[in-house]
Order: structure tokens, then sequence, then C-alpha cells
């Protein structure tokens, strides 16, 4: 008879769950402010509204999202750093497209078998990304499931909650023929698209450095999913009439933007109007993947859009020099997404 209990011989170790806790603890209380009334460890995350009082008409902006396949390439490369990061700042921007500021986070960490260090590892950077959203990493769940998960493994995933003002809504209602779209660029894949990305990609030596990458295949598959939330915020607070936005994800530039499109409008993307991260042209070309197919997965260097009158266009490059493109025009016809040829990107 050994000391192991009947858990452990059944694949879930309690002691490496409560490992990990006492790991990532610091990670977590870092993003609480005063508005978190419990501890790490509570059944509940507690979390005091008072300060809506303050606003007119408070709405409640809820959203779940995971990281997909991504990763499978963070276990590839052996590096849990980025993730979490990627899993909070897409929750960030699937509220922001509505307005909304975020309130707080929970996270789901799952595997079929836990190593402490690499969850508490993938939680602090879920941390990170929340502590400069400005949000509470409220709570959360870590699994232990063997036989549901397959060794090595990991499923990671998140909710979000957030708040904005009724009347100030982001819902694209007012969009129409003639508004321009603004396109600000990604930082690579962001968390879609890894599936087609790793099939086209599984004979490429992901760790030496590519001159094209400008790093290795692998650091560019884990460049993070980058957060808009400051640069919506600085074009709202210029002035700029940002009447729609729409966070490119799965689904990429064909599916994403018509879903906040009004009846009867369309809109056309200016290809070469914007650059294309060269990850996107090294998985093109070693997939044999055609452009319509390309666009229809993936960002393809565009992680969010957003569209505003063509009179607001000069005051929002003034805000966001350097880091918006004017890539499109919204047009009169079938809300659909038409990609055409363009001769150069323009800032």
């Amino acid at each position: 008879m050994t000391d192991e209990t009947a858990y452990a011989r059944a694949g879930v170790n309690i002691a490496a769950g409560q490992k990990a806790t006492e790991l990532m603890a610091a990670a977590v209380q870092a993003t609480f402010g005063p508005e978190v009334l419990s501890n790490i460890g509570a059944f509940g995350g507690l979390y005091d509204a008072r300060g809506f009082k303050k606003m007119k008409a408070p709405v409640l902006v809820a959203s779940t999202d995971g990281v997909g396949t991504k990763t499978k390439v963070a276990a590839q490369m052996g590096r849990w750093d980025t993730i979490g990061q990627d899993l909070v700042n897409h929750c960030v921007n699937d509220i922001l497209v509505q307005g909304a500021r975020p309130l707080f986070f929970l996270d789901y960490v799952a595997s079929s078998q836990l190593d402490p260090i690499q969850v508490a590892t993938i939680v602090g950077g879920a941390a990170l990304a929340c502590d400069e959203a400005g949000c509470a990493l409220l709570g959360g769940e870590t699994a232990e499931m063997p036989g549901v998960y397959q060794p090595g493994e990991i499923d990671l995933v998140g909710t979000i909650i957030g708040v904005v003002e009724r009347e100030k809504i982001i819902d694209g209602r007012r969009i129409q023929p003639g508004d321009a779209i603004l396109g600000l660029p990604s930082y690579g894949l962001h968390t879609n698209g890894y599936s087609l990305a790793r099939q086209a990609l599984a004979e490429s030596d992901w760790h030496s450095p590519l001159e094209e990458l400008g790093g290795s295949l692998g650091a560019a598959l884990l460049a993070i999913h980058r957060s808009y939330l400051e640069p919506v915020r600085h074009l709202l607070a210029a002035g700029v009439d940002v009447r729609g936005l729409a966070h490119i994800t799965g689904g990429g530039l064909i599916d994403n933007p018509p879903r906040i499109f009004p009846p009867g409008v369309g809109a056309v993307l200016r290809r070469g109007a914007w650059p294309e991260p060269a990850i996107f042209g090294l998985i093109q070309r070693l997939g044999q993947v055609s452009d319509d197919e390309m666009f229809h997965v993936f960002n393809m260097g565009l992680g969010m859009l957003a569209i505003v009158p063509s009179e607001h266009v000069a005051l929002a490059q003034t805000t966001l020099a350097g880091d918006i493109y004017v890539v499109g025009k919204m047009v009169a016809g079938r809300a659909g997404v038409q990609i055409k040829k363009a001769t150069s990107a323009r800032s």
C-alpha cells in the first residue's frame, strides 16, 4: 500500500491544483481594485457595483471566448507566458466593439494533468493583460480531466464582463454608404486560423530565424493578440464619430464586418491599402491557400475595423498617427465584403 490516493491513481492530483493556486495568487491579486470584495479561492467573485450610480443608464456587456489551437503552438514552442494575454485581449476587444469598458474577467484552464508552473504562467499572462486593461481577474477554474484532454493538451477559455452607457453603445446602426473604413493593424494571426496555419507550416523549422519574418516562425505564430482598448479610447476622446467597430476574429475579413452592417449597406476593402505581415504570405505560399480563403480565415493584418464618416478620417489619422489605415469604404448594396486591389498602403 502506498501513500498515493485513489484520486491520484485515477489521474487527478489535488496537490498540483493547490500549488498552481499558490503560484498564481500574487499575480491575480495585483489586478484587484477597491471594487473587488472577495479573495482568491472564494466560491464566487464579489464586485462592488456602486460605481454604476454615476452612470445614467449602465448596460452590462458580456462575452466568452478561447484561444483555440494556438495552445498547440505554445506547447510546441514550450512557451506559456503569452496565451493568457491573448485570451484577455481577445475578450476585451469583443466587448469594446460595442463601446464597453472591461470590469472583470474569469478564466478556465483545463488539461489532462496539471503542471502548476505551466498553469501559473498562463494565468500570470492573463493577469498582466487584465492589469493593462484596468480589469480585475475576479476568479476562474483550473481543471484536471484525464481522459477528456489528451496528454500535453491545454484548453483555455475566458469570460469578460464590461459596462457601457446605453446612449454610447456602438452598434453600427448609423453606418451609411460613403463612410470610411479605417483599419488598426494586427500583430499577426492573433487567436484565429491556427488549424490551417499549423497544417501549412507543419514541415517548417519553427525555431530558426527567418529573414522575411524578422525572427523565428514560432515567435511569429505566438505574436500576442493585440488589445485595441487604448487606440479606440483615443479616437472617441478626440471626438471621432465611430459608427461601427468590427473585431476581426474567426471568419476573417469576410464574415466579421457584416455583423455590424445595417440592411442595404456593404463594404469594399482595398487590398494593398495596409501592410500585411509576412507570416500570412508564408502560410499562403506553403499551404497553397487561395486569396479568398486567406481573407475568410485570417485577419490579414487588420485586427480591428472602425467605420467613421469620411469627414472624420483626417482627425482619426492625426489621433493615431502611423497606427491606422484607410482601408476601404461603405457602399450601397448587399451587406457583404468585397476585396479589391489598391496600389499602396496609406496611413
